[in-house]
């Protein structure tokens, strides 16, 4: 519709019906307010009409147009993507030209457990783009699918057309064809990027990844270590490689940035450092409560931008949601090996670990026994839960993973799946694992002697079962 500015802005009185002046003069009560009332709607009128187009607000990509593209090491710490890499670029003619190629691929998730997913530039989740806040970019998409594909900058704000969403904004990517977006990253933060075409399957067989964008002018201070992690789920049958995206709650391998623990490299920082740790979820299903041991962080951002530090509270678990990002932030001042973690706790199992009988507290007898006459093998497992599974290091399919973890200076530990661990050392060299924390003497908890015991009157087997506080009253 075309609107004539003159008009537009025209005080001409205007004509209120006489029905709407009779109830606002029953309203008010005195007759001296319906010509202030008539007045106020016509003022109202004037204010609310379409401004012309000089007026209107600018677009959010606008007023970074023309900014020189940022500079690692210059304008930006760049982050460390553990088990992960960037998308590298070239420029030309002041813009970051990248190329994303979605294709399949076998992907080693853990252990001796490989698998054919979907990925961008062979690898899953796809390598992530690190930008600063005002830079162009140009990105090509070369779909090597069997099917039709495109991209969704997730969360970022840019023109109609650069959006991603096949049919809706553009024609999908044909197989065999490369499609190209261009646009001006106008915010700074953490986002991600996903197909839009058919996004269960394509994003449920690995087609993700991380977004970072620097400031351009930092309003707060930057980290000394800025880690960026990807959470994903699975559905994979034991013995087979394709997952199965059509799951919907029954999933079994849980991983960050692709990886399943102990598989997953650490975050390492040195004492000192302010550290962000960026968490993006594209899982199909879950949100994960990410908690993190030996540290209380604040959370500092959301996909939607940075949280005002009046508004920041000091947290141990994060909920990062499906479909969004959070950062968070520490000072590194507690030394040691740091576990951090999903805290759903079928989400911190491996494959094997999933869907098994219910044999906690079952006397077999001598079932195993017998059941060897026929099956040399056999032993019943997880009548103590996960414990007893690895000890006896059960045996498993081909190509997949059991529901054992790490090997650790004190054993193994019964975890996997969606974890980490953070190493804060005195001195690192670099991002480089330092392996095990070195505790200083007598600072490891240890089974308790029977001088301990005696000398603090602990009796292990007294019965210290505790009344209902009510019962001390009645």
């Amino acid at each position: 519709m075309k609107h004539n500015s003159e008009e537009s802005n025209s005080t001409a009185p205007l004509r209120v019906p006489r029905r709407r002046v009779l109830l606002a003069g029953l309203t008010a009560g005195a007759g001296s307010v319906l010509l202030s009332g008539a007045k106020a709607l016509a003022a109202r009128s004037s204010i609310t009409a379409f401004n012309p187009p000089a007026a209107r607000p600018p677009r959010p990509w606008s007023r970074w147009t023309g900014y020189p593209p940022g500079v690692p090491g210059r304008d930006y710490r760049p982050a460390f993507v553990p088990n992960g890499a960037k998308l590298p670029y070239k420029l030309v003619d002041g813009v970051k030209v990248f190329h994303l190629r979605a294709e399949e691929i076998t992907h080693r998730i853990g252990g001796n457990l490989y698998a054919r997913v979907w990925g961008y530039n062979g690898r899953m989740p796809g390598p992530v783009i690190e930008v600063v806040q005002g830079d162009k970019v140009r990105i090509f998409v070369t779909n090597k699918l069997p099917v039709k594909t495109s991209v969704h900058w997730h969360a970022i704000i840019l023109p109609n057309g650069m959006d991603g969403v096949s049919v809706i904004t553009q024609p999908a990517i044909e197989p065999g064809e490369t499609g190209m977006y261009e646009f001006i990253f106008p915010d700074h933060g953490t986002f991600m990027y996903h197909p839009h075409f058919d996004n269960m399957t394509q994003e449920g067989m690995g087609l993700t990844g991380m977004i970072v964008v620097h400031p351009r002018r930092p309003d707060r201070p930057q980290p000394t270590r800025d880690f960026v992690l990807m959470l994903h789920e699975w559905f994979i049958e034991g013995g087979t490689a394709r997952p199965n995206p059509f799951v919907m709650t029954d999933f079994n391998i849980l991983t960050m940035n692709g990886k399943v623990f102990p598989d997953t490299y650490p975050c390492v920082a040195e004492l000192g450092d302010r550290v962000w740790m960026r968490w993006g979820n594209l899982s199909p299903m879950d949100h994960h409560p990410i908690h993190l041991h030996g540290y209380a962080f604040k959370v500092i951002a959301t996909d939607g931008g940075p949280i005002a530090e009046s508004a920041q509270i000091p947290e141990t678990t994060v909920l990062v949601h499906v479909g969004s990002t959070r950062t968070i932030e520490f000072y590194a001042d507690n030394p040691g090996d740091w576990l951090c973690h999903c805290h759903m706790t079928h989400h911190t199992m491996n494959q094997m670990g999933h869907d098994i009988p219910n044999t906690i507290g079952v006397d077999t007898g001598d079932l195993d026994k017998r059941i060897r006459r026929l099956l040399p093998d056999y032993m019943t497992m997880g009548k103590t839960g996960m414990g007893d599974m690895a000890d006896m290091k059960m045996p498993i399919p081909e190509n997949s993973i059991p529901m054992y973890g790490v090997e650790g200076q004190f054993g193994q530990n019964v975890m996997g799946g969606m974890a980490t661990l953070v190493k804060v050392r005195e001195k690192t060299n670099g991002y480089k694992d330092p392996g095990w924390y070195e505790f200083p003497p007598k600072t490891v908890s240890r089974a308790a002697t029977p001088e301990q015991l005696r000398a603090h009157d602990i009796d292990p087997d007294a019965d210290l079962a505790q009344p209902d506080m009510n019962e001390t009253f009645t």
